[in-house]
């Protein structure tokens, strides 16, 4: 069956149409030749916004970055062969953290396959089971009307399905014969779409009930609810601190929840869990888990050892097992918000207001001895209230208060910067409106450590991390991806290891004109090595584990065209932070300049300075 260019093109359109039409907004480019089609039937597509990449691992994770901020799936469009492959990272973390992703992969037609033609691999469901569908997309044969229309449908399907349940990736794999550019203008569409700009298939959701329904929960004395990472918008995070807050329970929730807010929310819980003394004096009668499970080592395996009769109820719509250690006993399968709402209602003033007094002074003296130990403002405000510190990228959240005077401030202030430090000044620094994308090795560990509780969920930066599949690869890309949805200033905080591995992703920047601040913890390697039973290895340790670079991040960033600073103190930091996330500041790389093994050492000072505190209490 004879197929041209044009018909080729006339259904490429017609695809790129409903995409659109569909709430895709966004698409990402790779160069290449075979994939001449489907780049330019999206670059001309109206109503898509087409970034282009040099590089397709960058293009995966800009992609990544994109829909994790704006919720919608991105299209992403690459040619045959191992440029493909590239996106393999990319499709596994979309995967992993439920991120609607559309694949189209252009390849060579059948007769190219398998008998020694340039750039051919084998691209069938060539990402397995990372994918939720795979279609094998024949632009083989006239565009007739019917054609058309299947593609139109194609398109509607691959949107909703890549959004719908447990959002992930659609892979469309689309082999194309030459020739690949036309060489006349395109006829009109034998099938144009429906009228008013709708979807060719629309989908209509059933609305539940307004009355909420009983979900058997029993209410407890001692409740915890258990906060992980959510993306999907504010609705969520704020119903789980309705939640907490009329139940009385406790409320353990990871920065990526965008629920560690207000008046029941415990931020050091991972410092409190592991003083064995705390941990097993502080056992719940029932924990609500909400979202994936938190990154903290010690919160894990608090969950994991507690009594086999404490009920540990999992509130998840989508299906995820997110139970290594199999002590879940009852899933919640559904609408988060009903749910949370149902709860609200049920659960109203259960909780034993004694129970979460206790948690609420623990923090407290957790956090005087963060303070003490690694040098921040003189304390940190009580739960509901922001820190001392001045915030940046957006107005000041009312009801601020401070727990430490203008001497100590000053003195917390010209303090040399120390890792957690950093992390804890940067999230108390960002105020609404802005984001902070964290790297997902040891910055989101010292991240979740350190940041202090806001006074609601709406007063605090939205934090985001790529912890589906938990890899640095791709963290630069993913950041920008996230500053393209034009939703405020976007601030990264990165290791050096990270940010070396993506580099490259900086050229994105420069080519869309895209604003991002970069604060790097720089330690001249893998830092969160030294924490890990490995270090133990001096033989091999070094040059094998923790891998030294001795980059000039200077010299990378000028390559760039970014600005670059050094960082000394917390001053330096929120005074940098005001001019580098003003629109049109372009890139800065802010680097604070820490050592490794001192690092490791400050960490363990900090969790016997809160073992200490508590047992002083």
């Amino acid at each position: 069956m004879t197929t041209t260019a044009t018909d080729t093109y006339v259904l490429l359109r017609a695809f790129c149409d409903e995409l659109a039409r569909c709430g895709v907004t966004d698409a990402c480019t790779s160069p290449g030749s075979r994939s001449t089609p489907l780049v330019l039937s999206l670059a001309r597509g109206p109503g898509l916004r087409a970034w282009s990449h040099v590089d397709e691992r960058v293009a995966g994770f800009f992609a990544v970055g994109l829909a994790k901020q704006t919720g919608r799936a991105v299209a992403i469009a690459v040619t045959s062969g191992t440029a493909a492959a590239e996106l393999a990272p990319a499709v596994i973390e979309a995967a992993e953290a439920r991120v609607p992703l559309i694949v189209l992969t252009a390849d060579r037609p059948p007769e190219l396959r398998d008998v020694g033609a340039g750039q051919t691999i084998d691209q069938v469901k060539l990402f397995g089971g990372a994918a939720k569908q795979f279609v094998e997309v024949g632009v083989v044969g006239a565009a007739t009307a019917a054609r058309v229309r299947w593609m139109r449908q194609l398109a509607c399907r691959a949107v909703w399905t890549a959004q719908d349940g447990r959002p992930g990736v659609v892979h469309l794999n689309v082999p194309l014969r030459e020739p690949l550019v036309l060489d006349g203008p395109l006829p009109d569409d034998p099938a144009p779409g429906r009228g008013g700009g709708r979807p060719w298939v629309a989908r209509t959701r059933v609305p539940l009930p307004a009355d909420a329904p009983e979900l058997g929960i029993v209410p407890a004395r001692h409740g915890v609810i258990v906060a992980g990472r959510t993306e999907r918008g504010e609705a969520v995070p704020a119903a789980v601190v309705r939640f907490a807050e009329a139940a009385g329970y406790a409320l353990l929730a990871d920065p990526l929840s965008g629920a560690r807010a207000g008046t029941a929310a415990v931020a050091h819980y991972d410092a409190l869990l592991r003083d064995p003394g705390f941990a097993a004096s502080a056992v719940p009668d029932l924990v609500v888990r909400v979202g994936d499970l938190p990154t903290s080592k010690p919160l894990r395996a608090w969950l994991a050892t507690l009594p086999p009769d404490v009920p540990q109820i999992a509130l998840d719509p989508e299906g995820s097992w997110h139970d290594p250690d199999g002590v879940v006993s009852e899933r919640v399968e559904g609408s988060l918000p009903v749910a949370l709402s149902a709860l609200t209602g049920a659960h109203a003033d259960a909780g034993d207001p004694a129970w979460l007094e206790r948690w609420r002074a623990a923090d407290a003296a957790a956090a005087r001895a963060i303070d003490a130990t690694i040098g921040t403002d003189a304390g940190e405000a009580p739960s509901g209230a922001t820190s001392a510190s001045a915030t940046v990228a957006g107005a000041t959240p009312t009801g601020a208060a401070s727990s430490g005077g203008p001497a100590a401030s000053a003195t917390a202030a010209s303090a040399p910067l120390n890792e957690p430090l950093v992390a804890r000044e940067l999230v108390a620094a960002l105020a609404p409106g802005a984001t902070l994308f964290v790297a997902a090795s040891m910055p989101i560990r010292d991240v979740e450590t350190f940041a202090a509780v806001a006074p609601g969920a709406a007063s605090a930066p939205r934090i985001l991390s790529n912890r589906g599949a938990n890899g640095i690869d791709g963290t630069v890309a993913s950041a920008l991806g996230a500053a393209a949805a034009g939703r405020g200033p976007v601030v990264l905080l990165i290791g050096d290891v990270a940010l070396a591995y993506d580099l490259s992703a900086l050229l994105s920047a420069r080519r869309h004109a895209l604003d991002l601040t970069i604060v790097l913890v720089d330690n001249d390697g893998g830092g969160i090595f030294h924490f890990l039973p490995v270090a133990s290895q001096t033989d091999a340790f070094e040059e094998h584990v923790a891998t030294p670079h001795g980059l000039d991040f200077a010299a990378a960033a000028a390559l760039y065209g970014a600005r670059h600073a050094l960082l000394e103190t917390a001053a330096d930091l929120r005074a940098e932070l005001g001019g580098a996330t003003r629109p049109g500041a372009g890139v800065t790389i802010l680097q604070a300049r820490t050592d490794r093994e001192q690092n490791v050492v400050l960490h363990r000072r900090v969790w016997d300075a809160v073992r200490a505190e508590l047992a002083s209490g």
